[in-house]
């Protein structure tokens, strides 16, 4: 760096020799400090050692600094160049220099300069540095003769000393363990300071912290406690461990916030896992109504428009997870946090009311099933009213409906999987038989007139599984990935359903029923896929329900009924009721399984599908026109599909003048 001396104590640029009037004790430390110290308390400043003071032939003489004639004896010669620039760094400098300059002496009561003596320690002269204030130094400094030309020594001293400070007090670290507990850091999610107990429970009590995300297939029962990102765990039967814990009191001593462990579960789902999660979100009941969908939309436009809503469906589900990544909160919490806690409860009642017509379509389907199977065991001796056959369901869902830990009826869900996909594959096999053996039947090839609308409002039942990304989507190991899985599962779940649809209407033409299965012949082998289908959807309809009762268990009932008997009854009473409600609504539609299966779809899953997703992504993510204008087009598509479709169907259902003809197999039997 360049020397801090003044212009005028610089060198001459001839470099001639020259007798030299600066004090050479401003760079060494080999001078007499004491002889000066003496002479500068009892006379006046000596011209060649004027401290603080200008020599009187500074502007015109000669002056060799930092020649080998000049070098002070004290420093290397290393350290010096033609200019008196040094290589140390600036702090080191400073140092140096302020060694030689004068201050003031705190304790001196006449006000005398002084200058830091050689024998005093390094902390002493720090200390009696720190002890004298900026502005006194320079006014001190001012007090001597000449002292405006070195005041820019002196303040260069100072800013290099307060920098110094500075970058000491910023750089200074106070370690502190890093949080090893994800839940700690994920507290103020919905659910985070319960899921932070349990998990500190189970690791004080030596065990396997339970975790939510999924670690089998088996385990995707659980994701339905958490649809849509909401935390609907119930914890009515954790009365016993939880007081566990307080057994042992506390006292002043006892932390409130225990020490942080590695107890967090995180997502471990690889993509193939997803793949498998994905499937079984949307492949269900739904893709047996496809047929009869194909008929009411024909065959070209059914084609093309479900291969349309897949992609716009496919996108929807991915704009959800873009602002869940900028909004780490449920479904229902990011319309709580975008747009207040009206958008929330909006969204939440279109969950439960989706699932709950969800449920009903379910309960007319198995009721159907199980109509024609008492007809093909019986040879058509005996044919049972629907809404018998679905009061009848009640008392197999009541009590599941009452089990309180989901995780419980995955045995039910793994069987539901297995029977799903045998019906399936023999509903793949017989339409391929039929069409070799009978040839294409009568078909609507480009649009049906009458009733296209109807299947917009199927297809988008069909896909609705929107309720599940956000969990899916948290139970990946590298939720990065989790797009193009989607992508590629999306691809694949639209090729089966235009398949299966395609197929089965091709086979069986016009005479193709709502449930593609009661259009197989009477054999004992398709009555046993028949009741294995009806049993698979039956065992998965708790599931379904399970999401709407504990949504409005959470709204209606602020109190646990672990350790209160008549809470607990009054949910129980609750489940009941609302098991008895949807079986009365799969009464009322039970006579036009297809139209009240499009009525479903258009005004419950439209929404969650088409218009929340895309909302959110514009008022949370969306920053380029073209984002904007994309998602303002998909909304102004749900709304115009939503009122347009809901209006039809109602349209076509109450121009029936009398109900149709019950579903059956059998001629009538004499």
């Amino acid at each position: 760096m360049s020397s801090p001396l003044p212009v005028n104590a610089k060198r001459n640029q001839t470099g001639a020799a020259s007798s030299v009037y600066v004090n050479e004790n401003l760079l060494s430390s080999s001078f007499d400090r004491a002889d000066t110290t003496a002479r500068l308390s009892s006379s006046p400043l000596p011209s060649h050692n004027n401290y603080g003071t200008s020599p009187s032939k500074s502007i015109h003489s000669n002056m060799n600094y930092g020649t080998q004639d000049h070098l002070p004896s004290s420093r290397p010669r290393s350290t010096f160049g033609d200019n008196l620039s040094v290589d140390l760094p600036d702090d080191e400098v400073a140092k140096a220099v302020r060694r030689h300059l004068v201050s003031a002496s705190p304790s001196n009561s006449h006000g005398f300069l002084r200058t830091p003596s050689p024998h005093r320690s390094r902390a002493s002269s720090r200390l009696s540095h720190r002890d004298t204030d900026e502005e006194d130094e320079i006014a001190n400094v001012h007090q001597l003769a000449g002292g405006a030309i070195t005041h820019d020594i002196y303040k260069w001293s100072e800013d290099q000393d307060r920098k110094a400070r500075m970058k000491r007090s910023k750089s200074m670290l106070v370690p502190r363990p890093e949080t090893s507990d994800p839940a700690l850091q994920n507290l103020k999610d919905p659910g985070g300071f319960r899921r932070h107990f349990v998990f500190d429970r189970a690791a004080k009590k030596g065990r396997k912290p339970p975790g939510w995300i999924t670690h089998s297939f088996v385990d995707f029962l659980t994701l339905y406690g958490h649809f849509g990102g909401e935390d609907l765990s119930d914890d009515e039967g954790e009365s016993s461990e939880d007081e566990e814990d307080l057994a042992g009191g506390s006292d002043e001593r006892t932390a409130l916030l225990r020490q942080a462990r590695a107890n967090a579960t995180e997502g471990t789902a690889t993509p193939t896992k997803a793949v498998f999660l994905l499937l079984k979100s949307f492949i269900g009941t739904g893709v047996m109504f496809l047929p009869k969908a194909f008929h009411n939309g024909g065959l070209l436009f059914s084609t093309l428009f479900l291969s349309f809503i897949a992609a716009v469906s496919l996108y929807c589900f991915l704009l959800l997870v873009q602002t869940r990544n900028k909004v780490p909160a449920s479904f229902g919490d990011i319309g709580g946090v975008l747009f207040g806690n009206s958008m929330r409860m909006l969204v939440l009642v279109a969950i439960t009311t989706s699932q709950v017509g969800f449920v009903c379509a379910y309960m007319v389907f198995v009721a159907q099933n199980l109509q024609a199977l008492i007809e093909a065991v019986s040879n058509c001796k005996t044919n049972v009213p629907l809404h018998y056959l679905i009061l009848v369901q009640i008392a197999i869902f009541v009590p599941l409906a009452m089990i309180r830990k989901i995780q419980k009826l995955s045995v039910f869900a793994l069987i539901a999987d297995a029977f799903i996909l045998i019906g399936l594959v023999y509903l793949y096999y017989y339409d391929f038989l039929t069409l070799a053996l009978e040839g294409v039947g009568k078909v609507e090839w480009i649009v049906n007139p009458a009733s296209f609308p109807m299947f917009i409002g199927t297809a988008v039942f069909t896909f609705e599984g929107v309720g599940l990304i956000i969990p899916i989507t948290e139970s990946m190991k590298e939720p990065k990935k989790f797009p193009k899985v989607l992508s590629w599962t999306m691809l694949f779940i639209t090729l089966l359903f235009i398949s299966i649809g395609l197929l089965s209407y091709l086979a069986f033409g016009d005479e193709v029923q709502t449930v593609i299965l009661l259009n197989l012949p009477v054999s004992p082998v398709v009555n046993t896929i028949q009741g294995l289908y009806a049993m698979a959807i039956c065992l998965s309809i708790p599931l379904q329900l399970f999401p709407a009762i504990r949504i409005v268990e959470t709204g209606l009932f602020s109190r646990s009924g672990k350790h209160n008997p008549i809470v607990k009854w009054q949910k129980n009473m609750f489940r009941l009721a609302a098991v008895i409600l949807s079986a009365a609504v799969a009464i009322a539609g039970s006579s036009d399984l297809d139209k009240f299966v499009s009525l479903i779809g258009s005004v419950f899953c439209i929404p969650l599908c088409f218009l929340f997703p895309p909302l959110f992504h514009y008022k949370a993510v969306a920053n380029h026109w073209r984002h904007k204008a994309v998602d303002i087009a998909i909304i102004m598509f749900g709304l115009i599909t939503m009122a347009y479709t809901t209006y039809i169907t109602i349209g076509l259902w109450t121009q029936e003048s009398e109900p149709p003809a019950p579903i059956s197999r059998c001629t009538p039997h004499v």
